[in-house]
């Protein structure tokens, strides 16, 4: 086949896919945003970003419609240049439909099938968008904003011929009516190259060298924010480094915002919490690294005594599964998406989201009697192995999903 792969990020969740596509004699192409720096694992080409942002002071519920429309508008100029301009005619597309750009690619090359990652679908009720009332104030003018937000997501569906969902609760986020569209396999945990080593350790910048047996506690977030429950994991660090006096703490993550607002007066939602608990912990014994390369994500992750993992009810982390992979000792929120992977006192511990003295104690506790809780951690890697491992699950279901939109003979 020819296949089209289209992502603003990409390679994004197609890092194995595309490639293992193209091993197996596909013809692959990306097509993403001008500003993506990221390497590809296949050819790429570009479409330019829209020349203006909505207003949106006239639009209100349609803006991110609209900004959607534009960015898909785009890859659809784009789109047509591969097809006029140098013959490029895909048999499948595939893309992820949180930005709009795979919403006239039918327009383009009507023969085409479309598969789109559906990762997640915005509810004003029962999800992320109510859940924590200190970041988000309710009133029925921001239900019909988060409505509003459906309106891209349900339009990529209802042009497309299938759709990829990471996990049963994500799909769970859409009706029912079209839950037929979709095929629920994760992208996956090459649990090969993230498993336990006993001889594991990493160098923090500025900071100690932490091996496999230290007494050492981790917190990832893309950026430290509410939405994966910053505010929760610090505002407990207090109690927790008062009672472990040798633990040390590694908190991940960037400065800016990635799924909720930036704080009022502007800033990061980093300083904004360590100001609460200013005085009350060691900050010689609380380290925070940035963003750090993949090799040292994973050495922490095989170096962790626990491993702290909060989200609001929405997408599931990458993160947590990677945690689980290499062993470690995960304590997490009790909330819909972690319940898939996390059964309390089997392959994890589940604290309430919102229990700071629980979160607390259960953490003091794991950093405490770690031999306690071997059997979970071996429990949790054998999940990973078992249900997300990449190259012995995940990939061959997704390379097998998505054949079967080949053409008659186009795959032997």
């Amino acid at each position: 086949m020819k296949i089209l792969f289209v992502h603003q990020n990409f390679p994004g969740q197609f890092l194995h896919l595309a490639p293992a596509l193209a091993e197996r004699g596909h013809t692959v192409l990306a097509l993403t945003a001008e500003g993506n720096q990221r390497p590809s694992p296949v050819r790429t080409v570009r479409y330019r970003l829209p020349g203006h942002k909505p207003d949106p002071a006239t639009l209100r519920l349609a803006r991110s419609y609209a900004e959607a429309t534009e960015r898909g508008l785009s890859c659809a100029r784009a789109a047509l240049t591969l097809r006029d301009r140098h013959g490029f005619v895909p048999d499948l597309i595939v893309g992820h439909s949180g930005w709009g750009e795979t919403l006239f690619l039918r327009d383009v090359w009507p023969a085409a099938k479309i598969v789109i990652y559906a990762e997640f679908l915005y509810s004003a009720r029962g999800l992320d968008a109510d859940f924590d009332p200190e970041f988000q104030p309710q009133s029925p003018e921001r239900a019909f904003g988060v409505t509003a937000r459906q309106a891209h997501l349900v339009h990529a569906l209802a042009q497309a011929d299938g759709a990829i969902c990471p996990t049963e609760w994500q799909a769970s986020t859409f009706p029912e009516a079209l839950r037929g569209l979709l095929h629920i396999t994760h992208d996956g945990v090459d649990t090969d190259r993230i498993a336990p080593d006993p001889c594991a350790e990493v160098t923090l910048p500025g900071g100690p060298t932490l091996r496999a047996g230290d007494e050492v506690l981790t917190f990832v977030n893309r950026n430290i924010e509410p939405y994966r429950g910053a505010h929760i994991f610090l505002r407990a660090l207090p109690g927790i480094m008062a009672a472990r006096p040798q633990a040390q703490v590694v908190v991940l993550g960037g400065d800016g915002a990635s799924y909720g607002p930036a704080p009022p007066g502007g800033g990061g939602w980093k300083e904004v919490f360590l100001r609460e608990i200013e005085g009350r912990h060691d900050p010689a014994r609380l380290h925070f690294p940035g963003r750090v390369p993949y090799g040292t994500f994973t050495a922490l992750m095989q170096v962790a005594r626990v491993h702290a993992y909060l989200t609001y009810p929405f997408v599931l982390s990458w993160s947590v599964l990677e945690a689980m992979a290499a062993g470690a000792h995960v304590v997490a929120s009790d909330t819909g998406p972690v319940r898939e992977v996390i059964a309390a006192g089997e392959t994890g511990d589940l604290v309430d989201f919102f229990d700071i003295p629980a979160w607390t104690a259960r953490l003091t506790e794991a950093l405490a009697e770690p031999a306690r809780f071997d059997g979970r951690r071996r429990a949790a890697r054998a999940l990973m192995r078992e249900r997300y491992d990449l190259r012995r699950g995940c990939l061959p279901r997704l390379i097998g999903y998505l054949e079967g939109f080949a053409p008659r003979g186009a795959v032997g």
